[in-house]
């Protein structure tokens, strides 16, 4: 697994993941569960890699990465 997820970008997961979560018990009726979105955000920048970054051939992070 190839890092595609540059620092600003983990950042800006990890707020729009943690804002997405609170909205889970915030929220009620149906719209609620959209807030479990924000467990992918949160995990895609615990890992700093994205599967659909991939898929896509986006890569924001500036290092170049170490095939293993």
């Amino acid at each position: 697994m190839n890092i595609n997820v540059g620092s600003i970008d983990r950042a800006v997961r990890v707020v729009l993941g943690l804002a997405l979560l609170s909205a889970f018990f915030l929220l009620e009726g149906s719209l609620r569960w959209l807030g479990l979105a924000g467990v992918v955000l949160l995990l895609t920048a615990a890992f700093s890699f994205c599967p659909l970054y991939r898929m896509l051939g986006i890569n924001t992070s500036p290092t170049v990465p170490k095939h293993v």
